[in-house]
């Protein structure tokens, strides 16, 4: 079990910081979302049905933990769940911590490719709720079914924010590559993620454990 887990963070590590980077900007907050991710997914992995698409549920755990890590920040005592988890990202955006942020703009040194990639800039000028739809769609490989659960609100409307949000990054390339400026295509890490050393077992509990474990570690 615990060799299964291994290849689980070696196989889907990549996509979940992807998608914590998408949420919360390249830097240390996306790393400790990734961290608590993995740390959360050991912690229930036991009682996961084998049926379960792993990928897709550490998607929707980086989600709660990608949260987590900016309810601390701002010490945001609103109720958690769909439209407050996109209020609450919305809200630490607009102070400065993500959109406008050194958060977004990588860090020096960075030995990812995505890191300092100037495509972060588009992608944080993106609404909350088109860029955790765009994140989680394009990046996580979620329906939209299951994205509308995360964010609130209908399916059609998780459909049409991904959409909208990428047309505007589209048109962002599209006017960067106008006016001359170089703009190449990222190159998607290959292993590059945090530490992959697979945390121990004695770490405190990151999240509430329930049964069902499929939806909520």
């Amino acid at each position: 079990m615990r060799a299964a887990f291994d290849g689980a963070v070696v196989r889907h590590g990549p996509t979940v910081l992807r998608v914590c980077r998408a949420v919360l900007g390249p830097g240390p907050d996306a790393e400790d979302a990734w961290s608590e991710t993995f740390l959360s997914a050991l912690r229930a992995w036991p009682g996961l049905p084998e049926e379960t698409n792993v990928e897709a549920w550490l998607v929707r755990v980086a989600h709660r933990r990608s949260v987590d890590v900016v309810r601390r920040s701002v010490r945001s005592a609103a109720p958690a769940g769909g439209a407050d988890d996109v209020a609450v990202l919305d809200e630490w955006a607009a102070r400065s911590h993500g959109r406008n942020g050194s958060a977004w703009r990588g860090r020096e040194g960075d030995d990812d490719d995505l890191g300092g990639h100037p495509i972060w800039d588009a992608v944080a000028a993106l609404p909350t709720r088109q860029r955790l739809c765009v994140a989680y769609r394009y990046l996580g490989g979620l329906p939209y079914a299951a994205i509308a659960a995360l964010t609130g609100g209908s399916e059609a409307a998780a459909r049409r924010a991904a959409a909208d949000g990428v047309a505007a990054l589209r048109h962002t390339v599209d006017r960067a590559t106008a006016t001359g400026r170089e703009v190449r295509e990222p190159t998607l890490p290959d292993q590059t993620v945090p530490d992959q050393t697979v945390p121990d077992q004695t770490v405190p509990d990151q999240t509430e454990h329930t049964t069902r474990t499929q939806e909520q570690p």
